[in-house]
């Protein structure tokens, strides 16, 4: 049966792999290999935070919220992947794709938030260190992750509320592997000139203000290291930013790479790639890069192994 037959007129059909159908069964081990250990990754993440007292930080707060967002975000992609390669059935509801677009574009934008909130953190850490405790008390902590959730979930209701208002062309076959923005875009039959401004200018809102935030704190971290006069306490201050920083160059070069473009030129191709990426390889990486550099983090993963006998990421 071919692939347009599996559709009815409200459905979408996300091709994704299709095009390759003999490198399916490597794909999807693949990607169910990913999955996996990204979601034992992230979820130890959290329970090492949670249950170890001297990680009771707002830095670890952050981090806490910023892996359990990864979870989600790789539970919203992944198994609607796995589930496409396995049966060769590619079709998606219209309803089941927008609250697929949705959940993507809130976790994504809530990512980008909480990646600008972790390096304020540092600044403060860093920059004001008496400062720190009074400035990053409890009750601020919430709110900045309180601010960064309903930000993420207006700004992606607002334009999945566009979206579902769209015609679309005789062709509903998405060339990607999830419904995405901007190959649904491409299908649209109604005029789209107001939605792509107010994509636009959200993303000014959500990518640039956070990320000019994100190197404006890290301007000044960096100008209060040289200001350190022994290497040793150099290492020491930057150490602890390392990992962040290796995120947020992935993060942002993956997302500028596909959605700060016309949708004219967008390309289905690059589009795909830098998209497994940011919804499988980072979510994957983020446990690895926050506790390789961590002796704090790596010894509650021990504790936790000690404890349950769950495996920890990393040994000593």
């Amino acid at each position: 049966m071919e692939i347009r037959n599996q559709t009815s007129v409200s459905d979408f059909l996300l091709l994704g792999f299709s095009a390759h159908p003999e490198q399916q069964p490597l794909l999807f081990g693949l990607f169910l290999g990913m999955y996996l250990v990204t979601v034992l990754g992230n979820l130890l993440i959290i329970m090492a935070i949670g249950s170890d007292q001297h990680l009771h930080t707002p830095m670890y707060f952050f981090l806490a919220n910023l892996s359990f967002v990864d979870t989600c975000f790789t539970c919203t992609i992944v198994p609607k992947v796995l589930a496409n390669i396995l049966t060769q059935r590619h079709a998606i509801s219209h309803t089941g794709c927008l609250v697929q677009m949705y959940f993507f574009m809130a976790l994504t934008l809530l990512d980008d938030f909480l990646l600008a909130v972790m390096a304020y953190d540092r600044y403060v850490a860093i920059c004001l260190p008496l400062h720190y405790t009074t400035i990053m008390c409890p009750q601020r902590c919430l709110l900045l992750v309180a601010a960064s959730w309903l930000c993420s979930h207006l700004l992606a209701s607002s334009l999945t509320l566009l979206m579902s208002q769209f015609s679309f062309c005789a062709s509903h076959a998405i060339p990607h592997f999830f419904c995405d923005l901007l190959p649904l875009l491409k299908l649209a039959c109604s005029d789209t000139q107001i939605f792509q401004v107010m994509m636009f200018a959200e993303a000014a809102l959500s990518g640039v203000v956070p990320l000019t935030c994100v190197l404006l704190s890290y301007a000044h971290i960096i100008h209060t290291i040289l200001r350190v006069p022994s290497a040793g306490g150099k290492h020491k201050v930057f150490s602890t930013c390392g990992s962040h920083l290796s995120v947020v160059t992935l993060f942002y070069g993956t997302l500028f790479l596909v959605y700060f473009q016309p949708s004219s030129t967008y390309s289905a191709e690059i589009g795909m790639v830098a998209s497994v990426v940011y919804t499988m390889v980072i979510p994957l990486l983020n446990p690895f890069i926050y506790s390789l550099r961590n002796r704090d983090m790596k010894g509650a993963l021990i504790n936790i192994h000690n404890m349950y006998g769950i495996s920890p990421l990393l040994n000593d």
